[in-house]
């Protein structure tokens, strides 16, 4: 179904796919998503470019560009359960910040309000929004998603027409960087 809604997506103009969690321990998955769809897709003239983001740190740099810019993209948010480790912010007496009226919460539940404002947000502004939910974030939740993009992006690859196991333009500054690092085997400049 992923795969699907992404190719509807593409053939409805969007051109780039933002996948972002509100999970700050997300972000180095995010850049192994962001190669596999870019290398396995990205080819032929075709392809959805990817990006990834970690929410809500960078609300602050992308927000007003998803929210009121170019209608070029979608957003795909990973969703984890709360982690065992969740905390509760507590009063701050001086409350110097403002922020007392959080005191009682915990952090699980501010992020989960984040997301919903946000995602209510990009959907009112244009922005389709495909939501995955995930176990809370371990070894078995992230192995699990690793298979679900890799078998994904092959069935994406093929709906656009192109073979995901191959990566010509990949291969084509690799072979510009051996020559003129004057590896043998490949012509002097």
């Amino acid at each position: 179904m992923y795969a699907v809604a992404r190719y509807l997506l593409h053939q409805q103009g969007k051109q780039i796919e933002l996948l972002c969690a509100y999970e700050p321990d997300f972000e180095t998955f995010g850049r192994w998503w962001q190669q596999l769809f870019g290398e396995s897709e990205g080819k032929e003239g075709k392809g959805l470019f990817p990006a990834c983001a970690s929410f809500t740190s960078d609300l602050h740099s992308l927000g007003q560009m998803i929210q009121q810019g170019r209608r070029n993209l979608f957003e795909t948010v990973v969703q984890f359960a709360p982690s065992a480790r969740d905390l509760e912010i507590n009063l701050d007496w001086k409350d110097t910040d403002n922020l007392n009226y959080l005191a009682g919460k915990s952090l699980a539940f501010v992020q989960k309000q984040a997301m919903a404002a946000t995602t209510s947000a990009h959907v009112d502004g244009d922005v389709p929004v495909i939501t995955l939910d995930a176990e809370a974030i371990n070894a078995d939740s992230v192995g699990a998603l690793i298979y679900f993009f890799e078998l994904a992006c092959g069935l994406s690859a093929y709906l656009l027409g192109v073979n995901p196991f191959d990566q010509p333009g990949v291969e084509s500054y690799k072979r510009n960087m051996y020559t003129l690092l004057g590896k043998p085997g490949y012509p002097a400049t």
